[in-house]
């Protein structure tokens, strides 16, 4: 057995961390992302999915901008307060006329839609962060298998709130 230089050695060790390194910090990006997904999306979805607190209502859409709607909310169950004017994304309404069951975000005039269809779309950006995820599972850590799960994880999510809208 012939033993090997002190410049291999030191080499091949060196290699060694520097893969570590890789999967530490791969694994660290893969982390932030998925929490950013979940942080942006809980922001909204709070509104929608926890109703202790919450003003729920019908909003009746009146007219829209570029990128939101405006219109008269009414509160159910005497539970709230009627406003004259409340806004709501645009993604999530159709057209003029259209009545739509929202939850008002606290202290302010936001609205949010509160059916199956309000709680996807508000989850939309932790799809988005999990087909990024899967991305990196597979080209970088190498792992596959994870990654194909993770990823048709994230596109089924956007295909349900592109059906639900």
């Amino acid at each position: 057995m012939v033993k090997r230089s002190r410049t291999r050695r030191t080499t091949e060790s060196a290699w060694g961390l520097l893969l570590v390194g890789k999967i530490l910090l791969l694994s660290a990006l893969v982390l932030l992302i998925l929490t950013a997904g979940v942080w942006t999306s809980w922001k909204t979805a709070q509104h929608v999915m926890l109703t202790k607190g919450r003003e729920h209502g019908t909003m009746t859409v009146t007219a829209c901008g570029s990128t939101t709607c405006t219109g008269p909310f009414v509160p159910e169950d005497g539970d709230g307060t009627a406003r004259a004017k409340v806004t709501v994304d645009k993604a999530v309404t159709h057209h003029t006329g259209e009545q739509i069951p929202v939850a008002v975000e606290p202290g302010t005039d936001i609205v949010v839609r509160n059916d199956l269809a309000g709680v996807l779309h508000t989850w939309i950006p932790l799809g988005g962060a999990l087909l990024l995820a899967s991305m990196i599972l597979a080209g970088g850590l190498g792992l596959r298998r994870v990654a194909w799960s993770v990823g048709l994880t994230g596109a089924g999510l956007l295909f349900a709130a592109f059906l639900a809208l």
